[in-house]
């Protein structure tokens, strides 16, 4: 189980991943946007499932806030 967390204070501007999707090292789960920037966060050290999605597009979320779960 790995758990995905922000980096930085950011919006979630776009999510492209549902809870139950599968997905690989390197694919793009949401997309933040910070100081008018855009950031994708990736899967890293392989892939699985989507288990749990914790953000909604439109939200702030701040440095080290839980994004997603993947199993």
């Amino acid at each position: 189980m790995a758990e995905i967390r922000a980096e930085m204070v950011s919006n979630v501007w776009k999510i492209l991943v549902a809870e139950g999707d599968p997905v690989e090292e390197g694919d793009t789960l949401v997309i933040l946007e910070s100081m008018k920037m855009e950031i994708p966060v990736l899967v890293e050290d392989g892939g699985g499932v989507v288990a749990r999605l914790r953000v909604a597009e439109g939200d702030v979320i701040q440095a080290g806030d839980l994004i997603a779960v993947i199993e």
